[in-house]
């Protein structure tokens, strides 16, 4: 018996056996290196490992290669979209699963990247993938039961309720910014991954209400309020970025307590390049997801006229 690429079904077995052994293997030995001999790794390996991030990252991009060969042809997202669901997860492990992640604790402005980069960015670009319903049909049974309690599916539609979602989206971007709040999160090392999980959960629930590929009526919210959405959340980090840029003195002193990676920039100068950080690069990801939005409207409505 053949699969709908023409694999055999013994092939598709033996893959799904192997496929799982190998991230096991391949993640005890990034945790070895990482424990054992962490000064001898690439930049591209981790500093800090993390099973929790490993096992998000493969095992989800896992799942949506698996789905995408159980799924009728005509149901598969296009190439486009696999492309962006992967250069998602590619940005969100560069920023937390390679020696980048050390640059991060060390200096303000490549935190503020790498926030940037988790709760903008790579959630985005998770986003513009739609790869829900491809990672559903490759992963297990109980991930489907889990996706489909009425208890958890409640919680996501009250955390993506337009007032909510901006809410979260803005004030959890506000929050870990309050210096106090800041200093512990970055010293805690269980508030620290807290923080970053937040950063990257928010962003896609986020972005994927906004993105949403899905015609009026079957999307959560029109295009109207997506667009809304994608605007309303850009001038209030535009006002957060202009507050920290031209703050006279240093606001976060916890870089300067573990040592800055770059001695040469001193603490208003790395807050400076971190408050242009969160001044423009969110405001361009506000402007892309408007025209996204915008596009989305205008294949509905050429479907429809094409339709009549």
């Amino acid at each position: 018996m053949k699969t709908s690429d023409g694999r055999t079904a013994a092939a598709v077995s033996r893959g799904d056996v192997l496929a799982p052994g190998l991230i096991a293997v391949l993640g005890a030995a990034l945790w070895a290196g990482s424990t054992f001999v962490p000064t001898s790794l690439p930049f591209f390996l981790p500093y800090e490992f993390s099973w929790l991030i490993y096992l998000a990252i493969s095992v989800s991009g896992y799942w949506f290669l698996r789905g995408l060969r159980r799924m009728p042809a005509d149901d598969r997202p296009p190439v486009w979209r696999r492309a962006a669901f992967f250069a998602g997860l590619a940005l969100l492990w560069t920023v937390t699963q390679t020696q980048f992640e050390f640059l991060a604790q060390r200096m303000f402005f490549t935190n503020r990247l790498q926030h940037v980069a988790m709760h903008h960015v790579g959630a985005m670009l998770v986003a513009l993938g739609w790869a829900g319903p491809a990672i559903l049909a490759g992963g297990p049974d109980w991930l489907r039961r889990i996706f489909g309690n009425r208890y958890l599916r409640s919680t996501v539609s009250v955390v993506q309720h337009p007032a909510v979602a901006v809410l979260l989206f803005v004030g959890l971007f506000y929050f870990w910014l309050i210096p106090s709040v800041h200093f512990r999160a970055m010293l805690d090392p269980v508030l620290y991954q807290v923080m970053n999980w937040s950063m990257v959960v928010d962003g896609i629930l986020f972005w994927t209400l906004v993105v949403d590929p899905r015609p009026t009526g079957v999307a959560r919210v029109s295009y109207g309020v997506r667009a809304a959405l994608a605007i309303g959340v850009m001038f209030p980090q535009i006002v957060l970025g202009a507050l920290i840029t031209f703050a006279e003195r240093d606001l976060f002193p916890y870089y300067a307590f573990c040592g800055r990676y770059f001695p040469s920039i001193g603490a208003v100068a790395d807050q400076q390049i971190g408050g242009i950080v969160i001044w423009i690069p969110p405001a361009m990801m506000s402007v892309i997801a408007l025209l996204i939005v915008v596009r989305n409207m205008m294949l509905e409505q050429d479907a429809k006229h094409l339709s009549r």
